[in-house]
């Protein structure tokens, strides 16, 4: 057996003997939150902070200029629960999700679009309780129920939905013995979990809330406190934290794309964590994502803000012609993908009118028919889910 990881601090915790002989390793003991010494906040982070924070205001805000914010956010789920699957190593993209939501998704792993299906009722169930008045708040118990949803079916269903691990799992390798990290033994996970949740609740203080969401992922992350499905769990965390603490209005914050564009700094980050106690390291990191993801999204927003407004010009100069045809392009901003019965049924309409409007939206460029079929045809609104696939169409 090896000896223990080389360590330079044991701030965030220690490393213990779990197992000796040549299946023997070393399992990981996190310390309680909060980080001890309190985590040093220099010049150049309170800087970064600080434009963490206006990244963050400006993100907020910019769902006011949206004609419908819940139009937006449901796409752009989808969008989170590509890139968060995509990191576990599902190869559906965000075109792959939505023609599997539509029953149309040849030669895309059905196990692959239903885990980002499972990811997308997860985050809706957390979004939901922590809005309503009677809702759950922000607890261990909120996350075993979104860790239930998310492998309720499909990939990891036989791994304890909705329960912590009763058992040892490892980071990388094949058996903890060689394993990249080993989390702390099953038998702590219950304590360092409730520790996590008081300090979710600021039970020993006050924390701002970027740091404490830098702080509370590392620190679920290192416990790994499920069987599978730990790092899009983690990655949820964090959206529900802001929402719940009033930071966004609305989860649009998802760090997935940063996270997969940056993952082996991700990785030695939350080591550095653990062997070095480099919480202050980490910190920066969590800070500049936050700066690029939330400019981004900004971004991506006022974006297609600017084609909705020009779509709907376009539509206008059809004439007589544009009445429905902007009731069918509203449902295709909501949905990016339409079969014309399922819009005619919705816009209490026959179908010759709605499949006049598409044709008519086909014409000017709006619409794509996908399928190449007689029958069940499908469209997408083919500019706005290709502004949306951005960073999603090659899998991790």
């Amino acid at each position: 057996m090896a000896g223990p990881p080389r360590t330079s601090s044991d701030r965030a915790g220690n490393f213990f003997e779990a197992e000796s002989g040549q299946d023997g390793y070393w399992a990981f003991h996190p310390k309680p939150l909060p980080p001890d010494p309190p985590l040093a906040i220099d010049p150049p982070t309170q800087t970064l902070l600080g434009r963490a924070n206006q990244a963050l205001g400006r993100l907020d805000g910019v769902t006011l200029v949206l004609p419908d914010p819940d139009q937006f956010l449901y796409t752009f789920i989808r969008k989170e629960a590509v890139l968060s699957s995509q990191i576990e190593g599902t190869q559906s993209s965000l075109s792959d999700l939505l023609l599997f939501e539509n029953d149309a998704a040849p030669g895309v792993p059905r196990e692959d679009a239903q885990e980002t299906a499972n990811y997308i009722a997860a985050m809706d169930h957390g979004i939901q309780e922590i809005r309503k008045a009677d809702g759950l708040p922000l607890s261990s118990r909120l996350l075993r129920e979104v860790h239930k949803i998310l492998l309720e079916s499909g990939r990891g269903s036989e791994k304890l939905p909705g329960e912590f691990r009763r058992d040892q799992n490892w980071i990388g390798g094949t058996r903890a013995a060689n394993a990249r990290y080993v989390p702390p033994p099953w038998t702590e996970v219950g304590t360092a979990v409730g520790n996590l949740e008081k300090f979710l609740h600021d039970e020993f203080g006050q924390t701002p809330i970027l740091i404490k969401a830098a702080i509370a992922h590392a620190q679920f992350e290192t416990i790994h406190p499920f069987l599978d499905g730990n790092g899009r769990v983690g990655r949820l965390l964090i959206t529900l934290l802001m929402c719940s603490e009033g930071a966004l209005r609305r989860p649009l914050l998802y760090l997935s794309l940063y996270f997969k564009q940056n993952r082996d700094i991700y990785y030695d980050r939350l080591q550095s964590v653990r062997v070095d106690g480099a919480w202050e390291e980490w910190l920066r990191f969590f800070l500049e994502g936050v700066i690029e993801v939330a400019e981004s999204t900004t971004k991506t927003t006022r974006r297609i803000v600017r084609m909705l407004e020009r779509d709907r010009q376009r539509i206008h100069e059809l004439g007589r012609a544009a009445g429905t045809a902007h009731r069918v392009h509203d449902l295709a901003t909501s949905f990016v993908v339409l079969r014309a019965p399922w819009a005619a049924n919705l816009l209490e309409l026959t179908e010759p009118p709605v499949y006049g409007a598409i044709k008519r939206l086909e014409e000017v460029g709006i619409l794509r028919e996908v399928t190449g079929r007689q029958r069940g045809k499908l469209y997408v609104y083919d500019e706005y889910l290709s502004i949306l696939n951005e960073g999603t169409a090659e899998p991790a």
